[in-house]
C-alpha cells in the first residue's frame, strides 16, 4: 500500500529549497545580525588561512545548509525523544566550545589547539548522530567538510596566533559569540 503524506513531502521540499538557496544574503535573510557577523569573520578567518575563495564560500555554505535543514528538521518534530536528549548534549558541547573560544581569546597563553580541536570532533560526531536518519550522506560529508575545516589545529594555532592577521577575526567572533551566549542562544 501506497503511503502519501502531504507534511512530508513539504519538509522535503523546505530542506531542497533551502539546499538550493543556501547564501551569504539567504544566511542574512533568516539568520539574526550577531550569526551573520560571526559567519562573515569564519568566512575571512577560513579565506586568509586557505587563501581559497572557493574553497572559504563552500565551507559556508555548507555550514548554512545543515543549520537550515537541521531547523527545517527541528521545527516539524522530526526528532525522537532520543535524538532531541542528543541535541541538547550537542547544544551544551556547542556552549561548552564557545565558552572555551572566549575563554582562551581572553586570558593570554591559555590557548590549547587540541582541547578545541577535540570539542570540534566531539560536537561533529554528535551531530553527525543526530541526523544520522534524516539527512543524506551528502549532507554527513557538509558536516564533517565544515566541522573539519575549522578544527584544523593549523588554523586554530593561526587564529589563536599572539599576532597577525587573525586577531581582529577573533576579537569579533569572540564578542559575537559572548552576545549570544549572554542573550542564552548559544
Amino acid at each position: 500500500m501506497e503511503s502519501f503524506n502531504s507534511r512530508d513531502l513539504a519538509m522535503q521540499a523546505q530542506k531542497k529549497i533551502l539546499s538550493r538557496m543556501a547564501s551569504k544574503s539567504l544566511a542574512h535573510m533568516l539568520i539574526d545580525d550577531t550569526t551573520s557577523e560571526i559567519l562573515d569573520e569564519l568566512y575571512r578567518v577560513s579565506k586568509e588561512f586557505t587563501k581559497n575563495r572557493a574553497e572559504s564560500q563552500k565551507v559556508l555554505k555548507n555550514l548554512i545548509k545543515v543549520a537550515l535543514k537541521i531547523g527545517v528538521l527541528y521545527k516539524h518534530n522530526k526528532f525522537s525523544a532520543e535524538e532531541l536528549a542528543l541535541a541538547e548534549d550537542f547544544k551544551k558541547k556547542l556552549h561548552q566550545g564557545a565558552m572555551t573560544a572566549i575563554s582562551f581569546y581572553e586570558v593570554e597563553f591559555t590557548f590549547d589547539k587540541q582541547v578545541m580541536a577535540e570539542i570540534l570532533r566531539e560536537s561533529r560526531d554528535m551531530l553527525l548522530r543526530l541526523v544520522q536518519s534524516h539527512l543524506t550522506p551528502k549532507s554527513h560529508g557538509r558536516i564533517s567538510h565544515v566541522f573539519d575545516h575549522f578544527g584544523d589545529v593549523e588554523l586554530l594555532s593561526s587564529l589563536y596566533g599572539e599576532v597577525g592577521p587573525y586577531r581582529s577575526h577573533l576579537e569579533k567572533i569572540c564578542q559575537g559569540m559572548n552576545k549570544l551566549v549572554e542573550e542564552g542562544k548559544l
